[in-house]
């Protein structure tokens, strides 16, 4: 690695040393019983089992879940705990609305929300803060998720429309649990959560751990190491300063995808366990990943305070892979009959040499904001002003990037060829992005039953894009208001049913090297959503939603055409998706916790001017998923917990034209949990068990550069989990 951040280390010591500090210089050293904190913080509990009611998502003001008008998904941490997630794809399994979208094993992945992937600039906040969506974030320091679903521009600004993931830090409480895991591939975990409130107002919470992945795929296996630490400091009644930093270093060989044979089948006998184009000269990818926010709140008075919020969030990537690509060199493509661009119609491939070593993504977020109520009689009005700054830089090494040799098709492990002898060059800036934004919202309430939202966000973005030598290449300036208004029905406290529409803009793709246009990147976009749903509160524990949606943006995709390469790259048309999701999240009864959605999307390009990519679904985008999972917890033997989920997509289109798809498939999970007390020290012990009948199905046909790949699912995996209070 040659370029590493040792802030979050440093910044543990200091934090540290402050509370070993405060805890001396007070008068009462005891720790409190219970600490009432500013509105703004979340819970250290995290709600009733899996429900959460309340959402760190700034779109539409503080608010509950119940009076927010768009569908979040809150994973609590107690499902963290059951499901066992290491990755962004096994946390999208818990919500039908993800998917997953270029997500190799061993790299950093994307997901996709309502079939829009997510923008890896804007798309992924910690403490609703901007993150690099580049790095592998751990969830070891992770109190819930939350996920918004649908255009967001209050909330993040020039992002791209399917929506956001946050990340929400734990925090301060006076805990101490080790966790020790392995997995039916012989992995190894283990993590410790510390914390402790060392005066009445000032708390730690420490988490780290290390993990030695087996992976299924060969010659995949991975690590990881992780250090988090949250302060909390309570500086008088009316004033709050919370403090996060983590940093995670991790290394695992990349996994290549498959691709279409010839462009148009798919591969006749792939596997789950074969690294596609192994070479034992591939390093791994190394990823070390720093995130760090501080929020403080400041309480005027019952009606009125402020909020003052920044970030800093850093990914270094020492990017290595053999990959297998194309079969621009393969016999069988010898030619010119077939694209270059996909695997050759015998299954063979070509091999490349890939390096792009301190390849460094680093996003810098400040926001201030003010939030008031007014009461002007009959209506009220709760109001929210801010200003918010985000500034975004690439820096990046001329790449390696040189065919090797070609592979057959045969499904074996292939033949060894030489490294290039080639390196890569000085790094140099790639990317500037400065978004300068004020926003405002006021919640109307008009009466005891009726509520009107209305705001918007005003961006102004100055982007500037530079080629490997550091020369000016682009330069993209744009001002845009982003309305967002909404009106909710409440006729009891229990049920809301709302109408809402929001506009976002996201910036335009890069073009695939293989088309007219190649590297140049299309104008920025505007989205348009609708939305109307139902929130329903059957009990206390329970939460019933139902949404209906019409999310457009223009449709971006690779025409073909007249010109020498046969395609350009052009943004014409709309790209439709319309939508129901259904979602439960809650206690059924005493023994048996539920997460549930439904998500069915109908989802077509219109007006490209390409009548054969149109009337049917768009790539990487099935008409329907769903996600079930269940806690049970015994009658008659009250410590034991039988836990089991099902989730099935349908097939999913593979080209444009909809030709070919990947087959839909049923998957079933299954677990127990075991809760005690041993010593007088609370014990759990889970068992989780993925894809219970090891069914072989594709999980991913999404693209990346501007080309399609084929990746297969996770054949059975159990996970083991013992956790102890200290």
């Amino acid at each position: 690695m040659t370029r590493r951040s040792h802030s979050p280390i440093f910044l543990t010591a200091l934090l540290y040393a402050v509370g070993v500090a405060h805890a001396q210089d007070s008068t009462d050293t005891a720790p409190a019983k219970s600490v009432v904190l500013a509105p703004v913080v979340v819970k250290a509990d995290g709600g009733d089992g899996y429900v959460v009611s309340q959402s760190q998502a700034n779109s539409f003001g503080q608010a509950s879940l119940q009076d927010t008008p768009a569908t979040i998904n809150v994973l609590s941490r107690d499902l963290l705990d059951d499901r066992q997630p290491r990755s962004l794809s096994e946390l999208a399994r818990s919500d039908a609305s993800l998917g997953d979208s270029y997500a190799p094993v061993g790299y950093y992945q994307n997901v996709a929300i309502r079939g829009f992937p997510l923008d890896l600039a804007t798309g992924y906040r910690f403490n609703d803060l901007s993150i690099t969506g580049e790095q592998t974030m751990a969830l070891e320091n992770i109190q819930q998720v939350d996920i918004l679903k649908g255009a967001a521009g209050l909330d993040a600004g020039v992002l791209a429309p399917g929506g956001v993931i946050n990340y929400v830090g734990k925090r301060a409480a006076n805990v101490q649990t080790a966790t020790l895991g392995t997995d039916s591939h012989g992995s190894r975990y283990g993590a410790l959560d510390l914390g402790r409130w060392l005066t009445p107002t000032f708390g730690l919470r420490f988490n780290t751990a290390y993990e030695g992945t087996h992976a299924y795929v060969q010659h995949s296996n991975g690590r990881r190491n992780f250090y988090a630490i949250a302060a909390d400091w309570l500086i008088s009644p009316k004033a709050t300063l919370q403090l996060d930093a983590d940093y995670q270093a991790s290394a695992q060989r990349s996994v290549s995808g498959y691709q279409l044979l010839g462009g148009s089948v798919l591969p006749l006998h792939p596997s789950r366990t074969l690294m596609l184009g192994y070479q034992p000269w591939q390093q791994p990818v190394s990823i070390h990943a720093a995130n760090f926010t501080a929020r403080f709140h400041y309480q005027f008075n019952d009606d009125w305070q402020a909020r003052v919020d920044a970030g800093h969030s850093r990914s270094v990537i020492d990017d290595n892979v053999a990959f297998a690509y194309g079969c621009f060199y393969a016999p069988a493509c010898a030619s010119g009959a077939t694209p270059g661009y996909f695997f050759a119609p015998d299954g063979s491939y070509d091999i490349y040499d890939y390096r792009s070593p301190g390849d460094t993504r680093q996003n810098d977020e400040l926001r201030a904001q003010v939030q008031g109520h007014v009461d002007t009689g009959a209506v009220t009005h709760d109001l929210t002003v801010g200003a918010d700054v985000l500034r975004r830089g690439i820096d990046q090494r001329p790449y390696v990037y040189d065919y090797v040799g070609t592979a057959p098709g045969d499904q074996s492990e292939p033949p060894y060829f030489a490294p290039s002898p080639n390196q890569p060059g000085p790094s140099q800036q790639r990317l500037s992005s400065w978004q300068r934004a004020v926003f405002a919202l006021d919640r109307v309430r008009l009466s005891p039953h009726w509520q009107l939202l209305a705001g918007g966000r005003f961006v102004h973005m100055d982007e500037r894009d530079y080629d490997a030598s550091g020369a000016p290449q682009r330069h993209t300036r744009l001002n845009h208001w982003l309305p967002q208004t909404a009106l909710l029905w409440q006729p009891d406290a229990k049920l809301t049913a709302y109408l809402s529409y929001t506009q976002g803009l996201a910036l335009g793709m890069q073009a695939p090297y293989w088309t007219a246009n190649g590297g140049s990147f299309l104008p920025p976009q505007l989205s348009r959503q609708w939305e109307t749903g139902l929130k329903y509160a059957a009990s206390n524990a329970l939460q019933l939603d139902a949404a209906l949606f019409r999310l457009s943006q223009p449709y971006q995709y690779a025409q073909p055409d007249s010109t020498t390469q046969g395609f350009s790259f052009v943004q014409r048309g709309q790209q439709v998706h319309t939508g129901i999701e259904l979602q439960a999240n809650g206690r059924i009864s005493e023994s048996l916790h539920l997460v549930a959605s439904i998500s069915m999307i109908h989802a077509r390009a219109q007006n490209t001017g390409t009548p054969s990519y149109e009337g049917h679904q768009v790539v990487n985008v099935p008409k329907l998923r769903t996600s079930v999972y269940a806690d049970y917890r015994l009658p008659f033997a009250p410590s034991w917990g039988l836990l089991g989920g099902w989730r099935y997509a349908a097939q999913n289109a593979a080209t444009p034209d909809g030709h070919t798809h990947v087959p839909a498939y049923h998957l079933f999970d299954a677990g127990l949990r075991y809760q005690t007390v041993w010593n007088g020290h609370a014990l759990s012990l889970r068992l989780s068990i993925d894809n219970v009948f090891n069914r072989f199905y594709w999980r991913d046909t999404g693209s990346s550069g501007g080309d399609s790949y084929l990746f297969p699912g996770a054949p059975r995996l159990a996970r083991l989990s013992l956790s102890y209070a200290l």
